[in-house]
């Protein structure tokens, strides 16, 4: 459970701060001579501010609950 919550937390605290990611995928085009065309494309994924908090307070209440109990 505490590993969860450190987790969970060092998660929402990258999510909260940075806002999300973004990854580029390669596509290559068949063309109909000898020459290959590739193209990039970058997808941003954005990460709602409220999620990287709900992430925060779970963690923490992870952390909690393992105080209490053991």
């Amino acid at each position: 459970m505490r590993i969860a919550g450190i987790f969970l937390i060092v998660a929402g605290m990258a999510a909260f701060l940075f806002g999300g990611f973004s990854y580029t995928s390669h596509t290559r085009i068949p063309d109909a001579n000898l020459v290959m065309v590739s193209t990039t494309d970058d997808h941003p994924v954005r990460i709602p501010p409220l999620l990287g908090i709900a992430a925060i307070l779970a963690g923490g209440g992870l952390m909690f609950l393992r105080i209490q109990r053991g």
